[in-house]
């Protein structure tokens, strides 16, 4: 009569978990707003706004995602740095032609293109 406890099993059994263990991490370090961002804070239209006061370079739509509707307005670019700040729905434009928001902290937070 064979035993189910062996080497092989037992070796199956570990390479299970860690493919479940590898698997749950990589979904989360692919959340908008992961990591030292602090998580999702709102929405600026469909522009993830992060707790640490910048924004997320996430390409999923904010306001699809947390299941917000009609909370997309559109964004003015503004060419001086005030009242960009991030959160306010107002982006600046830079000399080279990249769109960002200010952080509280005074920062630069770019959109992704």
């Amino acid at each position: 009569m064979k035993h189910c406890h062996g080497p092989s099993t037992l070796l199956r059994a570990c390479v299970a978990i860690l493919l479940l263990t590898l698997g749950t991490s990589a979904l989360a370090a692919n959340q908008p707003c992961s990591g030292r961002k602090g998580g999702i804070a709102g929405c600026d239209g469909d522009t993830f706004l992060c707790n640490d006061g910048s924004i997320s370079a996430s390409k999923k739509s904010c306001s699809a995602v947390l299941g917000l509707r009609n909370e997309a307005r559109p964004q003015s670019l503004l060419k001086s740095a005030d009242g960009c700040q991030c959160g306010s729905g107002n982006y600046c434009v830079g000399p080279r032609g990249g769109v960002y928001c200010l952080t509280p902290g005074g920062s630069k937070s770019y959109k992704r293109k």
